[in-house]
C-alpha cells in the first residue's frame, strides 16, 4: 500500500459480548505514532446473537462453520450501516477481530468466528482477519495482539492495561515488549451482575456495597494460573471450569461475590504493575470501585484517557494491525505469544 493516508474500519467483539466495536480511522505512512479516530460507534448485540455467542463454544463443527458465516454476514451489515450513516467515503481496508469462540492454544485451536470473505463480499471492500490462527501454529499462545500498538501507538506509557472480558498488561523490558493476560475481569463481574437483571455494575456501585468473602479471596488467588511464566492467555473455557464453580460453591450473594472479584482482580494485577506511568483503557477502566482498588493495590496514580480511546482501543489497534499486515510487517511479536518467531498475522480477503 503506496499512499501516505490510509483510511480503514476496525471492527472488535470482546468476550464480555458488550457489542461490535467500530472505528473509523486515518493512520499516516511511516509515522506509526499518528492515528486520528474519525468515527466510533459500539452495536449492542441482539438477545439472540449474545445467546448464539454464549452457546457457541458448545456448537458442533458444522454448526460453527454455519455461525462463523452468519456471523460474517451480521458484521457486514452493521459495517455498511456504519458507512453509511457516517458517510465514510474512503475506506483502503476493513480489520476484524472476529469474535472468539475458542481458545486453547496449548491444543493448538483457537477460533475467532465472522468469515473474512462474507464480509468482503458484503461491503466490497478487502478484509483481513484471522489474526490469531498463524501464531498458534507458530507455537504461540494467539494473545495478547494488541502490544504491537501498544509498542508503536503508545511508547510513552510504562505500561498499557486493558480492563476487558479479561486483563491484560503490556510493556517494554529488557530492549522486548512483554505481554499476557492477568486475570478474568468483566467476563465474570458481568456473569453475575446479569443475575440481578443489570447489564454491567455501574461506577461499581454493587461490588462497593458488598461484604468480602477472605475465604473465597484466598481461593481465587491460589488459582495455578497465576504462578505461571508469560506468555500465558486466558479464555473463556478457564473461566467456565475454574473460576466460575468456585464462586458458586463459596459464596451466593451477587454483591459480595462482586466485592470479593473486583479486590481479586486488584491483588492480581498489583502483583504486575508498580509505581509508574500507567494507560487504563477498557470496559472495566469505568468502574470506579474497580480504578480505585487498583490504584490502592498498585501505589500508582492512574490517569484515564478520554472516552473514545477507553472505548475503542482495541478495535482502533485492530486496524492498525491490518496496516501492517497489508504491508507485510510484523505484527505479531514473539516475545509477546511465544511463537517462534516475529511474523505478519491475519489473512486478506478481496471482494
Amino acid at each position: 500500500m503506496n499512499k501516505k493516508e490510509v483510511f480503514a474500519i476496525g471492527v472488535m467483539s470482546g468476550t464480555s459480548l458488550d457489542g461490535v466495536d467500530l472505528v473509523y480511522v486515518k493512520f499516516v505512512k511511516n509515522s506509526p505514532e499518528y492515528f486520528k479516530i474519525i468515527n466510533a460507534e459500539t452495536v449492542s448485540y441482539t438477545v439472540e446473537w449474545k445467546e448464539k455467542l454464549q452457546k457457541g463454544i458448545h456448537f458442533s463443527k458444522d454448526d460453527l462453520d454455519e455461525l462463523d458465516v452468519s456471523y460474517g454476514m451480521m458484521l457486514g451489515e452493521i459495517i455498511l450501516d456504519f458507512v453509511d450513516r457516517f458517510q465514510v467515503s474512503t475506506i483502503d481496508f476493513i480489520a476484524s477481530h472476529g469474535h472468539t469462540i475458542l481458545h486453547q492454544p496449548k491444543k493448538g485451536i483457537t477460533l475467532q468466528i465472522g468469515d473474512g470473505q462474507t464480509i468482503a463480499n458484503s461491503t466490497k471492500q478487502k478484509v483481513i482477519c484471522d489474526f490469531r490462527t498463524q501464531d498458534v501454529k507458530l507455537g504461540g499462545q494467539g494473545a495478547p495482539l494488541v502490544p504491537i500498538g501498544d509498542e508503536l501507538l503508545f511508547h510513552e506509557y510504562k505500561y498499557c492495561l486493558n480492563l476487558g472480558g479479561f486483563s491484560n498488561v503490556s510493556y517494554r523490558e529488557n530492549g522486548k515488549r512483554i505481554a499476557f493476560d492477568i486475570c478474568p475481569v468483566n467476563i465474570v463481574l458481568n456473569h453475575y451482575v446479569n443475575k440481578l437483571g443489570f447489564e454491567y455494575d455501574n461506577k461499581g456501585e454493587i461490588a462497593s456495597k458488598g461484604m468480602l468473602n477472605q475465604n473465597l479471596l484466598n481461593e481465587l488467588n491460589k488459582m495455578s494460573f497465576y504462578s505461571l511464566e508469560p506468555p500465558k492467555s486466558l479464555g473463556l473455557e478457564w473461566v467456565q471450569k475454574n473460576i466460575f464453580p468456585l464462586i458458586d460453591v463459596l459464596e451466593t450473594d451477587v454483591s459480595s461475590i462482586l466485592r470479593t472479584f473486583v479486590e481479586h482482580i486488584a491483588i492480581q494485577i498489583s502483583k504486575e504493575i508498580h509505581n509508574d506511568s500507567l494507560l487504563i483503557t477498557g470496559g472495566g477502566a469505568f468502574n470506579s470501585f474497580l480504578i480505585s482498588r487498583i490504584e490502592a493495590m498498585c501505589k500508582v496514580k492512574i490517569s484515564l484517557p478520554g472516552k473514545q480511546l477507553i472505548d475503542y482501543k482495541e478495535a482502533l489497534i485492530f486496524a492498525f494491525l491490518g496496516l501492517l499486515k497489508f504491508d507485510n510487517q510484523v505484527n505479531c511479536l514473539c516475545s509477546v505469544t511465544g511463537a517462534e518467531k516475529d511474523h505478519s498475522s491475519g489473512v486478506v480477503f478481496y471482494p
